[in-house]
């Protein structure tokens, strides 16, 4: 016992002064109630965000009310009604409501409550229930209702920012298009009569692509994931374009767990095909390399091809023709929105002289792997055969 005293008076000096406790305890009770308003107030988990908006405001009994007008009560749930009444009060009239002596459960109490505007919509209210209500708890309680609806915003920012991300692997996806499928299917019907086993082979490899490409559900992957995912295409585009396709691959074992965006290396490599080798006589090569570079991974798809103009390469970077590199635009957007604008895809290419993409991520990513580790495997692939290691020509 006398350990267990010494223990919380020493924890206690470690926090400094009375004023550093508060601000301390403060910023401890918003942060936990944080957590459970970015889903709104409808959605999030209210009743463990009012929990800790009571214990910061210091009142009695603390209800949350929503757009809907359902009433979240933290305390005494005999508060309901008025709570209900006051709140649709301040939503109406955009400021702050008081009612003195309100009898409730046989006790008299005052009660505020402050509407809560995200974005210029009223999204709910807070109504804050005390013996006194003094003038503090008013500006307080008020104070409190713009930080959560701060909170709300945020969590529509993120849902949006979600959507956007969800919108570009859309466009990602319609990139497979009905051209690449006719050619690999008509590839496929070319073996048929010819090499039976190499036609098995490519349906296999079809329906691996296919599946990965259209997985319905992770945000993140991993390095290896993609890179079978690309062996699968590249096999596919090999039927088609034969000894005018060659490709060495570059990998270094260490990087291989190194999660990534969701279809982020695959469309590089359809670009180096469709407008690098695709249009030159005679075919080309293609390069991929992932190395270990310390905290990072770097990544690059290169290729001898027919290369890019500059200028037109800018323009679609920056947004311009749908049609124009579709590809690199929309990973170079969602690398930059989850890694941050130092992150963005670097093109080095000219007219005639090939073009060489690279991708630098962090390796560590707390939060994401989880995520990956979740994501759909390619059915039979990962029995068929292992992600590249080394060094390999073909």
């Amino acid at each position: 016992m006398v350990i267990l005293l010494r223990r919380i008076v020493v924890t206690s000096k470690d926090l400094g002064t009375d004023v550093e406790q508060a601000t301390y305890q403060t910023l401890h009770l918003a942060s936990r109630a944080a957590k459970h308003l970015r889903g709104g107030i409808a959605a999030g988990d209210a009743t463990r965000a009012g929990r800790h908006l009571r214990a910061l405001l210091g009142c009695e009994t603390l209800a949350l009310v929503d757009a809907a007008g359902d009433v979240t009560v933290d305390g005494d749930d005999a508060v309901r009604a008025v709570a209900g009444r006051l709140a649709g009060e301040a939503r109406a009239s955009g400021r702050p409501q008081m009612q003195r002596r309100a009898r409730i459960g046989g006790r008299e109490t005052d009660a505020v409550a402050a509407p809560i505007v995200a974005g210029g919509v009223s999204s709910g209210a807070i109504v804050a229930f005390a013996p006194r209500v003094r003038a503090g708890l008013v500006r307080a309680t008020g104070e409190v209702a713009d930080w959560v609806a701060a909170q709300v915003e945020l969590g529509e920012l993120d849902a949006s920012r979600a959507a956007l991300a969800e919108a570009e692997v859309r466009a990602l996806r319609a990139q497979i298009s009905p051209h690449f499928i006719y050619n690999s299917l008509n590839a496929i019907a070319s073996f048929i009569n010819t090499d039976p086993a190499k036609a098995r082979e490519l349906v296999l490899e079809f329906a691996d692509f296919t599946r990965y490409s259209f997985r319905r559900h992770g945000d993140f992957t991993t390095v290896a994931e993609e890179l079978r995912s690309i062996d699968s295409y590249l096999k596919l585009e090999r039927a088609r374009f034969g000894d005018r396709l060659k490709v060495t691959l570059q990998i270094a074992p260490e990087v291989l767990s190194t999660v990534v965006p969701f279809l982020s290396i695959q469309p590089l490599v359809e670009n180096a095909v469709r407008h690098g080798l695709e249009g030159k006589e005679g075919g080309g090569r293609i390069t991929i390399e992932a190395s270990d570079q310390g905290a990072f991974a770097e990544i690059s798809v290169e290729d001898d091809g027919v290369g890019i103009d500059p200028v037109v390469l800018e323009r679609a970077l920056a947004g311009g023709a749908p049609g124009e590199h579709v590809g690199l635009r929309n990973v170079d957007a969602r690398l930059r929105q989850v890694y941050g604008e130092e992150h963005g895809l670097v093109v080095e290419t000219n007219v005639g002289a090939g073009t060489l993409v690279r991708m630098r991520v962090p390796k560590s990513q707390p939060g994401r792997a989880a995520a990956s580790a979740g994501s759909d495997r390619v059915g039979a692939t990962a029995d068929r055969r292992r992600a590249p290691e080394g060094r390999m020509e073909a």
